[in-house]
């Protein structure tokens, strides 16, 4: 394996690319295939001497945010971009550094709190810890966010479903405002303390998501309450309206989050996703 990986990656995508695909004339006189350095250079915002020093290798470090640029202005997709941020770590070696000392994110499930999403069923309720992994979950939300496409990885996450899985898009109609209550989210997370974490999955999605991501980032926070409405279009169930509650376990950093519906169709529809007898799960008065 070259010790160059990325700037070897970033050169085969650049003249892979055909200038029509990011609206530049293809022209007649080309002596290399696909983009020329310097047209890959102004779509990412950067200079031809830096892409140059990348692509040979002279310069290993580039930040985020110049990655996602350069994924940005080769049109890669979700799977590439993962990939050219794997490639950056092992050509900088930061995959070699030592783990950092701030305690990780808890994945642990207190028995109690098995206990309790058991009592809780049929309803739908999943345990998330501060970075949005999905730790436990009734079967209630598993046929209500299984067949979305949200506990397909084989350690879900759901503010990575939201920015980076197309799939989101379809499932939730109100996408804008669900993402713009994560990315704040993921921001006041940041801003608590030097958590080196979550600042890890922002770098990996200011990537991987992109402008979607940053964008939101970079405007002011909104505040979010710990009560609203979730709308959902379900591939089995069709439209749901569900209200939700998150209650946040102490010590742990983890918060449980318990969906009803919120009106008789989600209650009818529910009640036929989980099997159970009709009126189980009764709509929220309003």
């Amino acid at each position: 394996m070259s010790d160059n990986e990325l700037g070897m990656y970033l050169r085969t995508r650049r003249e892979a690319v055909r200038p029509a695909d990011v609206g530049l004339p293809d022209g007649v006189r080309r002596r290399t295939p696909g983009l020329r350095r310097s047209e890959l250079a102004t779509l990412a915002g950067v200079s031809v001497e830096y892409l140059a020093r990348l692509e040979q290798g002279r310069d290993r470090h580039p930040s985020v945010q110049v990655l996602a640029a350069l994924a940005d202005a080769l049109r890669l997709p979700p799977e590439e971009r993962l990939r050219i941020r794997r490639l950056a770590k092992m050509t900088s070696g930061d995959h070699l550094l030592c783990p950092a000392s701030t305690e990780s994110p808890d994945r642990s499930v207190r028995p109690t709190v098995r206990s309790l999403l058991d009592r809780l069923e049929p309803a739908p309720a999943v345990l998330l810890n501060r970075l949005g992994d999905v730790l436990a979950f009734t079967t209630g939300y598993e046929r209500l966010a299984g067949p979305i496409g949200l506990l397909d990885a084989e350690l879900p996450n759901l503010i990575r479903f939201v920015f980076t899985d197309a799939r989101a898009r379809t499932a939730y109609p109100e996408w804008d405002r669900v993402a713009d209550e994560h990315a704040a989210n993921l921001k006041i997370e940041s801003s608590a303390a030097a958590d080196p974490h979550t600042a890890e999955l922002i770098d990996e999605l200011t990537i991987t998501a992109g402008a979607p991501f940053t964008d939101r980032l970079a405007a002011p926070t909104g505040f979010w309450g710990r009560v609203g409405v979730e709308r959902l279009v379900h591939p089995e169930a069709g439209r749901l309206q569900l209200a939700y509650e998150i209650l946040e376990l102490s010590d742990t950093g983890q918060r449980l989050v318990v969906y009803l519906p919120d009106d008789d169709a989600t209650s009818a529809a529910l009640d036929h996703l989980t099997g159970r007898q009709p009126g189980a799960l009764r709509v929220v008065a309003g």
